[in-house]
């Protein structure tokens, strides 16, 4: 009889802590929300090697200085600072 109690309290404990997570991963995605840069200037003070949008691309601009951050979201909003359209906006 012990053993049932302890699996019944064991998964119930773990059910718990589970949804408890994805519940605030759900949350946390949802107020995320992506910055829309005005020119690439801006864009490079915060990431100095531009934006891809996936790890993937190969720049077409040929040697870079600086590695670029990876975000799909955050290449999406700001796809218009990609002049040579090479999946990476603002590449130095």
């Amino acid at each position: 009889m012990k053993k049932k109690i302890t699996i019944l309290l064991s998964a119930a404990l773990l059910t718990t802590l589970a949804l408890g997570h994805t519940s605030t991963d759900i949350a946390d995605a949802k107020s995320t929300e992506v910055k829309k840069y005005k020119n690439c200037k801006e864009m490079n003070k915060d990431y100095p090697g531009g934006v891809a949008r996936s790890a993937s691309v190969k720049n077409k601009g040929g040697k870079t200085k600086y590695k670029p951050f990876v975000s799909k979201a955050l290449y999406d909003a700001n796809t218009a600072r990609d002049r040579d359209k090479d999946k990476i906006a603002c590449e130095r």
